[in-house]
């Protein structure tokens, strides 16, 4: 089993930024956004030293993921990012990063933040991955994991050693004790395959996007959680439209439920909005 350090790089909690580092090579979990991309970057040197940033592994393609790689590979070059192959896809299109750059300028903007460097459109990546790939990090062995559900380019790394995966948010987005929020933007049944494929691993840690690192006992907690928030939050939706509500009766049942505490910190209203009416979409299409 390595000896990890797995240390929260995040500059302000709504970015998912976490540095896994077993004394030879480190390996940014996420990224955050582009406004707090140097931030994290120097979060990153206060951790690490003199020594280098080795890879950046990304989850998906969204811009609080994703964005903040070109801010850690502006101060370490030789960093690798690895993300999943349709994520490079939408990185190459100038209208996906127009939308990012949109977004994270709104939530740049709500935290107070005003000019800051712009370089998303040097968003890249070095080693594309599919299901069953894997990344030798130094004397790491991470195999990708693809989840999709969230996005089609959501992907998991598992590091087999140690019985660790690093989660996605097809899973579910973490708020702590028993709040999972479902967030399956692609198709519920892709997601509950995904959650399925998760939970017949053999995993003792997930490091969980925006939240940090779970123990064995909250590990084995959020996996019972993922399927029964996302089964549940179905259900109640089909109900609500079954029986003459409107989307909007049923997003506001969504945001009562969920859309508080933590995870009103982490997830930015337009986002949650925009991503609760796919989902209605979505549930509305595969279940009615």
């Amino acid at each position: 089993m390595h000896d990890l350090k797995i240390t929260d790089v995040r500059a302000l909690e709504g970015d998912s930024a976490f540095l896994i580092d077993d004394g030879k090579t480190s390996v940014l979990y996420d990224s955050g956004f582009a406004f707090t991309g140097a931030r994290v970057a120097d979060n990153i040197r206060k951790v690490l030293g003199s020594r280098g940033l080795d890879y950046i592994f990304l989850t998906h393609s969204h811009y609080d993921h994703a964005l903040g790689s070109v801010y850690a590979k502006k101060a370490y070059p030789d960093a690798k990012v690895v993300a999943g192959e349709y994520a490079a896809k939408i990185f190459a299109k100038p209208s996906a990063r127009a939308v990012m750059r949109e977004l994270d300028r709104k939530f740049a903007e709500k935290s107070g933040v005003g000019a800051y460097e712009d370089l998303i459109d040097l968003l890249s990546v070095d080693i594309t991955v599919a299901d069953g790939d894997v990344i030798k990090a130094g004397d790491m062995e991470f195999t990708a994991v693809a989840l999709p559900g969230h996005t089609r380019c959501s992907v998991g790394f598992y590091l087999a050693e140690n019985k660790l995966l690093l989660g996605t948010e097809t899973l579910g987005v973490y708020g702590g004790g028993d709040l999972v929020v479902p967030s399956y933007l692609i198709g519920y049944g892709v997601t509950m395959d995904s959650i399925r494929k998760a939970r017949a691993m053999d995993v003792a840690n997930i490091l969980v996007p925006h939240y940090g690192l779970l123990d064995s006992q909250d590990t084995r907690r959020y996996l019972r959680l993922c399927g029964q928030s996302a089964e549940e939050t179905a259900e109640k939706i089909v109900g609500i439209l079954q029986s003459g509500g409107s989307d909007q009766d049923a997003f506001e049942y969504f945001k009562s439920r969920f859309y508080h505490g933590y995870i009103r910190e982490i997830y930015p209203i337009d986002a949650m909005t925009l991503n609760t009416s796919i989902m209605i979409k979505l549930i509305r299409s595969e279940l009615l």
